[in-house]
């Protein structure tokens, strides 16, 4: 860890929902690559082992009492972190597909580049055949969405291996999008005035048990995605026109 960006800045969030057959290892290797940095799982009232299992791989555990979804587990997090003061936060998604070996990547970049995110970016080759027809399909489509919105394309919008640093974190720990948050938070950072930059990342299957987007899900996704953003904006602007 540069010397800049001291192990005690850091802190590593797994937001996790019924995750028993992989969380174990993925705090397993995010220890290993980064021994000194403090893992924290958040278990969004899963109905399994998940949290036990995390606790005993080393992480440290914070249990919703309600089952928030993916976006409220992540604010929960963030909330959290900015609490107890930490200059930067990694997300790790609980499913075993980021490898944590990025995770030192990620941090240098968010680091030096002097942004507020940083986003794992598993496109960043141009090679897009590891993934679905779906997933490239709603990807494009993003992509072209969010262009205009935030001025510069980006790779890969709907990754959720990202890190942040403290200026994000505070506007993230009070309001982050609960629904489809990995892209909404891209337009939050473009109304603060924030930027992103996105290196590159590798991408794994998943470990094990099941994805919680289905073939249905993956068909109307893009459209939920679309209404949300263009909903987030309204909000923004409304906002701006009463101040």
């Amino acid at each position: 860890m540069s010397g800049n960006m001291p192990a005690g800045a850091v802190l590593v969030i797994v937001p996790a929902y019924n995750e028993q057959a992989n969380i174990a290892r993925v705090v397993h290797e995010i220890h290993q690559v980064l021994p000194d940095i403090p893992v924290v799982v958040i278990d969004d009232c899963s109905a399994d082992a998940t949290a036990s299992e995390a606790q005993a791989a080393g992480a440290r555990v914070l249990s919703l009492p309600h089952h928030l979804g993916l976006g409220g587990a992540v604010q929960a997090g963030y909330k959290l972190a900015y609490e107890l003061g930490y200059e930067y936060v990694v997300r790790v998604d609980g499913d075993g597909q980021h490898d944590p070996r990025d995770i030192p990547r990620l941090l240098e970049a968010l680091r030096e580049s002097g942004c507020e995110m940083a986003i794992g970016s598993r496109f960043l080759d141009g090679d897009e055949g590891h993934t679905s027809l779906a997933r490239q399909v709603g990807v494009r489509l993003f992509r072209l969405l969010l262009r205009p919105i935030l001025g510069r394309e980006v790779r890969d919008p709907t990754s959720g291996f990202v890190a942040v640093n403290r200026a994000a974190l505070q506007v993230f720990s009070k309001s982050f999008p609960l629904e489809y948050p990995e892209i909404e938070a891209l337009v939050v950072l473009q109304r603060r005035a924030f930027r992103f930059v996105e290196a590159p990342c590798r991408m794994r299957p998943r470990m094990g048990g099941r994805s919680s987007i289905t073939a249905l899900k993956s068909f109307y996704y893009p459209l939920h995605v679309l209404l949300g953003v263009f909903v987030n904006i309204l909000k923004f602007e409304h906002r701006r026109w009463r101040r």
